[in-house]
């Protein structure tokens, strides 16, 4: 809660955590705080929970917030938590939002309602109505077109973050750099821009976004934190190093579908008990795991220690 009031400092590398499961499928919250402390040890900027990595939908939302709970309780004040509490029911937005604002959490991540492809003032009204629910709660959209299947115009992020007072990013997970773009030149550098797409979180800053929230700080934390100081140190030659040097790992991500791959990554090097995947995934199939492997060794050098190994 501490970054609550002063969201303009919630930048850097935030880390979109994996949700671990038991071997039978039940929510592994001891599995959750190890992956939060080494996060945590590793470096990164800030923690996130709750996001498309994380396995939201095939989660009931009591599940979700207790999940919430138990990053809060680890991270306490360290670093800002931006928990993803967005469903495609409003009812259930709220209430996972309030369980976030009760927590202490310091912004909630809200996604663009999927299945239904609201239309742009839908989604004006939306976002409106959560933000008015909560009004000394920063709200960040969280725009992922290529699950929703809507895609929240630059026109109406500025449109938000002009008139809702509590407004104040928006996750751009679109391969369409362009619109990046578009939507910091409508709303200047006040909005909060992070990327959601791995091989855009370079490129973002360079043209002032906060940073980024990158599914391979599940497996690199440590090298995407210092890719985001090595570039706002203008160690532009090391940031790019980091940025071409991550790229196996992020090819990794998705072998098959996102979490699975990290997940059975993050099992063998033993910081989560089981990569159980909930259906409708599944754990990575065989071609699946030797791809994996291959892509592992290649982006070897970029791997966060794990101690004992």
């Amino acid at each position: 809660m501490r970054f609550r009031s002063d969201p303009q400092v919630i930048k850097g590398s935030i880390a979109p955590l994996m949700t671990p499961f038991t071997a039978d499928g039940a929510l592994d919250h001891e599995g959750l705080a190890n992956l939060v402390r080494w996060q945590l040890a590793a470096g990164s900027h800030g923690i996130s929970i709750g996001g498309s990595t994380g396995e939201p939908g095939a989660q009931t939302v009591a599940e979700r917030a207790a999940a919430i709970r138990t990053v809060l309780d680890v991270v306490g004040d360290r670093v800002p938590v931006v928990p993803g509490t967005g469903s495609a029911k409003l009812d259930e937005t709220l209430e996972l939002t309030a369980a976030a604002h009760e927590a202490g959490a310091d912004a909630a991540l809200i996604i663009t309602p999927y299945y239904a492809r609201p239309t742009q003032e839908a989604l004006y009204t939306w976002y409106r109505t959560v933000a008015r629910e909560f009004p000394d709660l920063p709200i960040v959209a969280y725009n992922v077109p290529s699950r929703t299947s809507v895609d929240i115009a630059p026109e109406t992020v500025a449109r938000l973050f002009r008139e809702v007072d509590n407004f104040v990013g928006v996750k751009e997970t679109t391969k369409d750099f362009e619109h990046f773009s578009r939507v910091l030149h409508l709303c200047g550098p006040e909005l909060l821009v992070w990327s959601g797409i791995e091989l855009l979180c370079l490129p973002l800053l360079a043209l002032g976004g906060a940073g980024f929230v990158s599914a391979t700080a599940n497996l690199a934390p440590a090298a995407c934190a210092e890719m985001y100081e090595a570039w706002q140190a203008g160690d532009f030659e090391r940031a790019r190093e980091i940025h071409y040097g991550l790229h196996p790992l992020v090819d990794l991500l998705f072998v098959e579908t996102n979490p699975a791959p990290g997940k059975w990554v993050l099992e063998q090097r033993g910081l989560i008990g089981s990569g159980y995947v909930r259906p409708p995934l599944i754990t990575p199939t065989e071609p699946g795991i030797a791809r994996i492997k291959d892509l592992l060794a290649q982006g070897e050098r970029f791997l966060t220690a794990v101690e004992g190994e």
